[in-house]
């Protein structure tokens, strides 16, 4: 129906956003350079809650490698998520909404928490409040590092958010020798390892990225290593000697 109100100007395609190649969606004459202002070309989306962390974390993704509806330059977007997930998205440090999503969208983008959409102007009512946040994705990235890195290292940060971030950074070293490389890691980055996760800034997370990707070109093993993959097969090998001892579960093994 919208197609045919609007003849020439709506082109309606049936798919799944997840796996839609968007490089493909305009016209190659709005393509501008990175540096330049953002193209003619805005992407607007009212997300189903489902899909709309993983859907922000892979056009994240895109705005770092400039692929997707970013080859077309700082594509802007509108979106629409739970008023929680958009508290998150723009929270600032401090804040106990601060959270993985926190940095990896403020580093790439600029964000913008527009306005909230009651949760009665939808049909069916959902049971939350409904946040509309902006995106521009910045012309250098706060953290220069590749994507995977970057998203390594604030996930073991918040891995356990009540404690203080040492305990994350742990996580990403093997057993063997992990207290001396923390500590390693730490210093070089000069953070506070008693600060929180939700505690620390752009420029911190920024100086520990830093610190992890020089220790990973001297020891390339280290990126590779998965800390939740090591505490299940230390399960499975105590399993099978007949311990009863339990390692100890990240906060989001937990909830699993």
């Amino acid at each position: 129906m919208l197609s045919e109100a609007a003849p020439g100007k709506v082109r309606i395609v049936h798919g799944d956003i997840l796996t839609y190649k968007m490089e493909k969606a305009f016209p190659k004459h709005l393509k501008k350079d990175w540096e330049d202002e953002p193209p003619d070309i805005h992407i607007i989306g009212n997300l189903p809650f489902s899909v709309s962390t993983p859907l922000i974390i892979k056009w994240l993704e895109s705005v770092s490698k400039r692929d997707g509806p970013f080859t077309y330059g700082r594509t802007q977007m509108t979106l629409t998520f739970q008023k929680e997930v958009g508290e998150r998205l723009t929270a600032n440090p401090g804040s106990n909404q601060r959270s993985r999503l926190s940095i990896m969208a403020q580093h790439l983008c600029t964000v913008e928490n527009c306005f909230i959409i009651p949760g009665q102007a939808f049909v069916p009512k959902p049971e939350v409040d409904v946040s509309v946040v902006h995106f521009t994705p910045l012309v250098q990235p706060k953290i220069q590092q590749p994507f995977e890195l970057v998203e390594k290292v604030v996930r073991s940060v918040f891995q356990f958010r009540r404690k203080y971030c040492f305990r994350g950074i742990e996580t990403l070293f093997p057993e063997n020798g992990r207290l001396k490389r923390t500590e390693q890691l730490m210093m070089t980055a000069n953070v506070d390892p008693t600060l929180r996760p939700f505690q620390l800034s752009m420029s911190q997370f920024r100086n520990l990225c830093n610190a992890y990707r020089k220790m990973c070109d001297e020891d390339p093993s280290l990126f590779v290593f998965n800390y939740r993959e090591a505490l299940r097969q230390k399960k499975m090998t105590e399993t099978l000697l007949g311990s009863t001892g339990q390692p100890e579960q990240t906060e989001e093994e937990n909830q699993l």
